[in-house]
Parts: C-alpha cells; structure tokens; sequence
C-alpha cells in the first residue's frame, strides 16, 4: 500500500511539474512582464508601420490593451507573413496576431482565439476593366492575371477559386497592387479593409474597388495547441471590451475615420 501511495504521489507531483513547465503564453509574459506578438506589419489599416518607423493599426490597439489589462508591455516581433507560424512554433514569440484568418488547415497547427473581427475577401480590378470584371467569376481565365500576397487566404482563393487565370504572390500587398495600377496584372485579390484603403491610398485612379465580400474569413489570435488557460484569457478579454466601449472605439478610430492615413504620408 505504502508503495502504491509513493508511486501515486510521484505521479502527482510529475503532473503538477509538467503542468507549470507548460503554463502558458499568457502565464509566461506575465512572469516576463512582456507581451511578445509575432506580426507583418504591412496590412493595412490592421498592422502597418507609419512614418516615424512605429508600427501602429486596429490589431495593435487591441493587443495594446490586452498587454495593458495584463499590466505588461507590448513587443511586437516583426516576422514575415510567410514564415509566421513556423517562427511560432520555433518560440519566437508568445503568439500570432497579424490579422490572420482562422481556417481549418491553419487550425490543424495552432489554436485559436474567438474571432475579433470577420473580415472576407474583395476585388481591386484594372479601371478599364470595370463592368467587364463584375464578380470573382469573370476573372477565372487564362488571359487574366491575379496578385495577392504570399502566404496568405487572398492566395488561397486566387488558386482555388479563380484556379484558371495566371497568378503571382508577393512578399507584401503595395507591390501586388501596383501591378494593377502599372497594367501588369488585372486584378488583387485580398481582405475587403485592406482593398479599400488601397484604393484611395496608391490606386492613382487606375483601379477600381470590387467590394461585395465573396468568401467568409474570421481573423483571430494563434496560439499553441494545448494553450487553453490563454484562450480563455484571451476570449474573456475580447468579450469584455466588446461590451465596455473599447472595442467600439478602436474600430471607429481605424475604419470610421482617415484621421491615421496622415501618418502614413
């Protein structure tokens, strides 16, 4: 009995161990007094770098305010879009916040956080084309040519959607867009607050916004499989500035006004 006992209590004490060498991300910045958030800062008006080199966006403003609520400070680890998860997983950082939609492949590597916005994929088409191209649909040709980003579901749904027209990634969106401004592609295809800014920001009058959404893309926060303890903060975080006036200001701030877009010039 007395052997069954030890043998239990060591069990109980490798639990215990094992859980608090696992506690979390959430746990493990607040031991660190520092939130460290993986990002590419290139996506408009989410995550983008401004004129005095800072990276400011909607994402930032809530990650400020859930470091805040933590009582720790913000680090954001700028990291290319295309390699984002695999530096994740390499504890680069704490988590992923990079306007990233939750899908189900990416969902079969990391865990999710709720949703904090639902965003859905748009049009910025070649202005002589405007009433040629009226859908997704009429651009799936052979003669038509598609940018997106690399990395991303705008590149995702340009092969699985419009499988039959030319494509080409880009390491950020401005130099897939210009290639619709400049005539060398006919169309980008990316998330609908994105292509609206583009539009008026380095669109020069060349393009013109297809703006009915035509898929559906939740974006929300990665983190690690297993991670529950920080989902649930997280989550209860969302909720609570969602229902407190914070969330509603951050969003006003970033897409009901273009105050931001001078800092960007």
């Amino acid at each position: 009995m007395k052997k069954y006992l030890s043998m239990l209590m060591l069990g109980v004490t490798a639990l215990v161990a094992a859980t608090a060498a696992h506690a979390g991300a959430i746990d493990d910045a607040v031991k660190r007094g520092t939130l460290k958030v993986g990002m590419d800062p290139t996506y408009m008006p989410f995550e983008m770098t401004d004129k005095r080199g800072e990276i400011i966006g909607f994402e930032v403003d809530i990650l400020k305010a859930m470091a805040k609520s933590m009582g720790v400070k913000l680090e954001l680890v700028s990291t290319g879009y295309d390699g984002i998860i695999p530096a994740f997983l390499t504890g680069k950082f704490d988590m992923i916040g990079s306007g990233m939609t939750l899908t189900q492949e990416r969902n079969l590597r990391l865990n999710f956080s709720e949703p904090f916005i639902v965003v859905g994929q748009t049009l910025l088409i070649r202005k002589d084309l405007e009433g040629t191209i009226k859908t997704y649909k009429d651009l799936n040709d052979e003669k038509y040519r598609l940018t997106s980003k690399l990395g991303t579901t705008g590149e995702m749904v340009a092969k699985k959607l419009i499988s039959k027209a030319k494509y080409h990634g880009y390491d950020n969106e401005q130099e897939g867009v210009l290639d619709v401004v400049n005539g060398k592609a006919d169309a980008f295809v990316y998330d609908a607050p994105y292509n609206v800014v583009a539009e008026k920001k380095v669109g020069n009058g060349k393009l013109v916004f297809l703006e009915e959404p035509f898929t559906f893309e939740p974006l929300a926060f990665g983190l690690k499989k297993g991670d529950y303890d920080s989902l649930n903060y997280i989550n209860n975080f969302l909720h609570q500035i969602r229902n407190d006036g914070t969330y509603d200001r951050i969003h006003d701030k970033w897409f009901k006004s273009a105050e931001w877009l001078k800092d960007m010039e």
